[in-house]
């Protein structure tokens, strides 16, 4: 039997392709532009890669659905919201840099742009993989840039040792994924996760692991143990982009000592893209063990064990932090333990209000780290007993910090109350099917723990504002960091007051899924 080549349409693919394949060309235009500039011109090179963003976000407007590659490359709903988040996390994250590149990275600011939007493109590339080559190559492309990016303060230990220890952790959990995905390989035959939606003669994953009844636990088919296996390993890789426990321990150190613009494009734009790879792994590959003939759901119950844990160690650790940083990096994790229980809710509201929360959290988080910035730029530090009294002094910043704090608190009328309660929705509504009843227990830990997440939100908000003095320090703004916080305001506004159209393009993506056909 001749292996045949799939036939490409080359214009078609170019069009499919082009905001990738422009952003890809962009960042090395992005390092080139930064040998001919000045020292002394230190926004040159930073305004160059905003403007390669934005024009990579007229491609994607351009490129539309299709598929490409014999169905390895797809844009469908999935990938194209989840490409403007990763598009979103990188412009925010190269606006908050500019008094950074300024001040502290003056040598090698072609190299930082540059590999914010090489990471990025590994992102989008992985967006759209269908297949699990391609996707861990995607995932590979997302995850060394940062490695670089969080140890770029070479003379700082702090972010030498963020740095190592990503690179560690993340080797060994690339590894694990990797090892697991072999696994999958091993059992079906084929590296495609999911067919193409109209197209029944489409042999992929999913088809092929429900018609052969493997049972988690054996039942007499010793498969059973070895998709376990697989499920753990690959659980492993993913949870450490997500910062999941147990493999959330990274991240306090490398958010306290990588630059902060890049803290919050991980906590962001990889925490996204380790979303979009478990929604293709799980949600596409292994959606066949939801069904109630075999044992339900099995992977959602591991998972949720994991989101209780990361919602209560996340927020519970944070109430003792004293660095914005660190707190920030347990509210992530807690933030991650969250979204989970949409993507284990295995239907329209569930999948719809896990791509909503990570736009309101791309909002809220992005422009809390935005914050952070500013005050690092202004005073060298990121004690949060340092914010005293900035509501006199800088009534602005204070009042921007506040809103983006009570967001990822969940405080209506902004975004972040409505994307809880989706995902809380998302859960309730799922018990309704049988084998589910556990997301009750779920819910209710996500509802008691976002009751303890108000304590550390608010004493932020607390220093600014009730302190007796006024603070030492005023807040002067960039005008490139100034646009990223009235972006993110405005974002946390606009989906909270009017979430409506968001959520009539994110139901689209639950057909993106096979298991939407058997609901």
């Amino acid at each position: 039997m001749n292996p045949q080549l799939p036939i490409v349409n080359v214009l078609d693919t170019l069009r499919l392709m082009s905001p990738e394949l422009f952003l890809f060309v962009w960042a090395l235009v992005v390092i080139t532009v930064d040998l001919f500039a000045s020292r002394k011109n230190d926004s040159l090179t930073g305004y160059t890669a905003l403007v390669g963003i934005v024009i990579a976000g007229g491609f994607l407007a351009f490129a539309g659905e299709g598929v490409a590659f014999g169905r390895m490359f797809i844009n469908d709903p999935l990938a194209l919201f989840f490409k403007v988040i990763f598009l979103g996390a990188a412009f925010m994250a190269v606006g908050s840099s500019f008094g950074l590149t300024k001040e502290k990275i003056q040598n090698h600011r072609g190299e930082f742009y540059g590999l914010i939007l090489f990471s990025t493109v590994g992102m989008m590339f992985l967006a759209s993989s269908q297949e699990i080559i391609s996707l861990y190559i995607g995932l590979e492309l997302t995850t060394i840039p940062l490695f670089i990016l969080a140890a770029f303060y070479k003379d700082d230990k702090l972010s030498v040792e963020s740095g190592i220890k990503y690179f560690v952790v993340g080797a060994f959990s690339s590894a694990l994924l990797l090892y697991g995905l072999s696994f999958l390989y091993g059992m079906t035959g084929t590296t495609f996760l999911n067919g193409v939606p109209g197209d029944p003669s489409a042999t992929h994953m999913a088809s092929l692991l429900a018609a052969s009844h493997i049972n988690y636990f054996g039942g007499g088919n010793s498969s059973g143990f070895v998709i376990l296996i697989a499920n753990i390993c690959i659980l492993a890789g993913v949870g450490f982009k997500l910062a999941l426990p147990p493999f959330h321990q990274w991240a306090p150190d490398v958010y306290e000592g990588a630059p902060t613009p890049v803290a919050s494009f991980l906590s962001v734009g990889s925490k996204a893209a380790g979303l979009v790879a478990f929604m293709k792994i799980f949600l596409m590959g292994l959606f066949g063990y939801i069904s109630v003939e075999m044992k339900p759901n099995d992977w959602g119950m591991l998972v949720g064990v994991m989101s209780a844990v990361a919602m209560i160690i996340g927020n519970i650790v944070a109430i003792r932090q004293t660095n914005i940083k660190r707190m920030l990096a347990y509210s992530s994790i807690a933030q991650a333990g969250y979204i989970m229980i949409g993507m284990i809710a295995l239907n329209q509201h569930g999948v719809s209000s896990v791509a909503f929360y990570t736009l309101v959290y791309l909002f809220a988080n992005m422009g809390a780290f935005a914050a952070v910035t500013v005050f690092e730029d202004n005073t060298g530090s990121t004690e949060i007993g340092n914010y005293k009294g900035l509501a006199q002094t800088s009534p602005f910043f204070a009042a921007l910090l506040s809103i983006f704090m009570l967001s990822l608190a969940g405080i209506p009328p902004l975004g972040g109350f409505i994307a809880k309660y989706k995902v809380f929705a998302a859960g309730i509504d799922q018990t309704s099917f049988p084998g589910f009843e556990w997301l009750y227990w779920l819910v209710g830990v996500g509802l008691l723990t976002s009751v303890f997440s108000l304590y550390y939100y608010v004493r932020v908000i607390k220093e600014m504002y009730f302190a007796k003095d006024a603070s030492i320090y005023t807040m002067t703004f960039n005008k490139p960091i100034l646009m990223v916080l009235i972006i993110a305001l405005i974002g946390v506004l606009v989906t909270g007051l009017y979430p409506e159209p968001i959520f009539e393009f994110a139901n689209k993506i639950y057909y993106s899924f096979s298991f939407s056909v058997i609901k």
